[in-house]
Formats: C-alpha cells, sequence, structure tokens
C-alpha cells in the first residue's frame, strides 16, 4: 500500500514538473520575436539594431561594387575614351552642324538658321555626281580585283614552292609604302616618254600600243586602280594565305579521293571557307580606297578632272581651294557616310557571330 501511494505522488510530480517546463518553454516562445533573414544572409533577431542591419547592407552592396569588373576597368579605358569621344566624334558632329550653315571660312559660322542647302546644292552639281560614281568604280573594281589577284598569289604560294617567305616580303612589300611614294613612282611609270610601261611597249615594237596614261582622261581612273591594285594585292595575299593554312589537310585528300580536280577543289571546297578572310580584306580595302587622297593629289593635285575625281579630293578642293567650307563639310559627310554603310555591317556581323 505505502509502495503505491509513493509511485502515485511520484508520477504527479513528475507531471507537474513537465508542465510547468513546457509552459515555460512555451512562454519564452512566445515572448521570443520570429527570425528574420537579413540581405547579406545573416540571421538576426528582429529587435536588433536596425542600424547594424543596414551597416551590414550597405557594406554588402559596397563589396560588390569594388568587385565589379566593370568599373574597376573604367581607370584604363576612360580616359582615351573620353579623348576619342571629343576629338574624333566631337569633331564629326560638328562637321555636320557646318554642312547645315552657309559658312565661306571668314568670320564665325552663323548657327541660328540651319538648312539642307548643302546637300540640295549636291544633288544637283555636276561634279559632284561624277565624283560620286568614279568613288564608287574605285571602291568596287579595286577591291574585287585585289581580292582575285591576292587569292591566285596566295594559291601559288601555298604550293611548297622554294623561297616562300622571299616572295611573301616581296608581294607585301608594296603595302608598307605610303600613298605619296606609290604615286611618285607610277607618275614615273606612266610617263608618256621616259615612263616604263612606254618603254617596254616601243622596246618590243608595239608603239602604237603607248598612251599618255594618266593625262587621257580614258585612262586615268584604269591607271589608278591598277597602281592601287599593285600596291594592295599583297595584302590579301596574306590574307588569304593565312586561311589556306587554317584549312585542314584532310579535306584536301577528301576531295582528291572522291575526284575532284584541282579547279572543282578550290571552287567548291576550298574558296567557300575563305569567306571570313574574304570579307576582312575586303573591308580594309575599301577603307584605303576611301582614303586614296594622297595617291590622287600627288598625281593630279586638286584638279584630277571629271574622269578622275573622287569624293576626297572634291571636299578637299572645295573646302580648302575655293574656301567653301559648309559645302566641302556637305561632301565629308557623305564620305562619312559611304565609310559607315562599309563598315557598319561588317561589324554587325562580327557581333552576331561572337568574334566582336
Amino acid at each position: 500500500m505505502t509502495s503505491r501511494i509513493f509511485d502515485a505522488l511520484t508520477r504527479t510530480t513528475d507531471g507537474e514538473a513537465t508542465t510547468g517546463s513546457d509552459e515555460t518553454a512555451t512562454t519564452d516562445a512566445t515572448d521570443r520575436e520570429p527570425q528574420v533573414r537579413t540581405d547579406g544572409g545573416a540571421v538576426v533577431e528582429a529587435d536588433g539594431d536596425a542600424a547594424s542591419s543596414a551597416s551590414a547592407t550597405d557594406a554588402s552592396l559596397l563589396t560588390r561594387l569594388r568587385r565589379n569588373r566593370f568599373l574597376e576597368s573604367i581607370p584604363f579605358w576612360g580616359p582615351p575614351g573620353l579623348l576619342v569621344l571629343f576629338f574624333v566624334y566631337g569633331a564629326i558632329g560638328w562637321n555636320f552642324v557646318i554642312s547645315l550653315t552657309g559658312w565661306e571660312g571668314l568670320g564665325s559660322p552663323d548657327y541660328s538658321s540651319l538648312s539642307v542647302d548643302m546637300y540640295v546644292q549636291l544633288l544637283t552639281d555636276g561634279s559632284f555626281h561624277a565624283a560620286f560614281r568614279n568613288t564608287l568604280v574605285l571602291l568596287f573594281v579595286f577591291t574585287i580585283l585585289s581580292l582575285i589577284v591576292g587569292l591566285l598569289l596566295a594559291i601559288l604560294v601555298d604550293q611548297d614552292i622554294r623561297a616562300e617567305n622571299t616572295f611573301r616580303t616581296i608581294y607585301l612589300l608594296p603595302m608598307s609604302l605610303s600613298f605619296v611614294v606609290t604615286a611618285i613612282f607610277w607618275s614615273w611609270v606612266y610617263n608618256p616618254s621616259t615612263g616604263l610601261i612606254n618603254v617596254a611597249l616601243r622596246g618590243v615594237g608595239l608603239d602604237a600600243f603607248t598612251q599618255a596614261w594618266i593625262s587621257d582622261p580614258r585612262f586615268k581612273l584604269a591607271a589608278i586602280i591598277f597602281a592601287l591594285m599593285w600596291q594592295f594585292s599583297g595584302y590579301c595575299m596574306v590574307v588569304y594565305l593565312a586561311g589556306l593554312r587554317a584549312i585542314p589537310n584532310a579535306q584536301y585528300e577528301a576531295a582528291r579521293i572522291d575526284g575532284a580536280s584541282t579547279l572543282r577543289l578550290y571552287w567548291r571546297v576550298i574558296i567557300p571557307q575563305l569567306r571570313a578572310s574574304t570579307m576582312s580584306a575586303a573591308v580594309v580595302l575599301v577603307v584605303f580606297a576611301l582614303k586614296a587622297f594622297d595617291f590622287l593629289f600627288v598625281l593630279f593635285g586638286v584638279n584630277p578632272g571629271r574622269s578622275a575625281d573622287i569624293l576626297s579630293v572634291m571636299m578637299y578642293r572645295v573646302a580648302f581651294d575655293r574656301i567653301q567650307w559648309a559645302y566641302g563639310s556637305a561632301v565629308a559627310m557623305v564620305l562619312f557616310a559611304m565609310a559607315l554603310g562599309v563598315i557598319g555591317p561588317y561589324l554587325f556581323v562580327q557581333y552576331r557571330r561572337g568574334e566582336l
């Protein structure tokens, strides 16, 4: 009996103690506010210091800013970028504004009345039409012929010939010359009396074919294109040669096993894989063709005649020889638009390919 009473009292005491502890835990849990998670990932009490939470957030933001690669790179590209923005694109913008005025180079330009009169005058100017046409012919004919000659030279050099490096140097050497040096050289070659071409023709009895190559309007533009092609076909050869060396030999061997002739091998297999090389070389050639002012200026001065006039020479002539700065600025903007029309699509294609 005594043991039963003791057991009952013990169970009652333990239950009360357990109940009391549970109530105490429940009370503590109730009095305690729920925990929240800060932006930095730490767990703090809701009744914690709000200033500490804000400080942790600010510190985390500053850390992310310090680790940002774009912000870290600003000291390297920022100053030169500002210089280019001001001296290049700022100058282009100012030139466009000048083309909207009637400024003739004397006094200050009048910016109060801007108009497109200079561009309307271009549309009715016969000399502009001739210069624009000659520029297009120079761009297309010079670029296409230089690419063809450069490709043929690259194929010949790629045949494991002796003294390959010597031939590559000889073909590429003219490109290292400036337009001024090239123009002086070709003015001697084209001389009707003592020039190399006419002397060679007389030497083989072909006196009837001698011409005043840079004086006759029929041959002026062709003579310019041929001289520029001589200077830059070596560059195309180097570009194409690099493209040919990048094609695996297995493709040559597979085409020959299939019975493809040499002509079909290059036309169907090799040349289609040189599109990137063709595009890169063509853009460079077009840019140099647009910059051929030095070459024509040394050969002909400011008046090459309508048969050989191009936009860059016309721009210089009307701006500095005739002192019509607004009109010259309009011609310059047309030339800039042509250059942008060539380079813009090229950069877009390179960007889409992920190569820019």
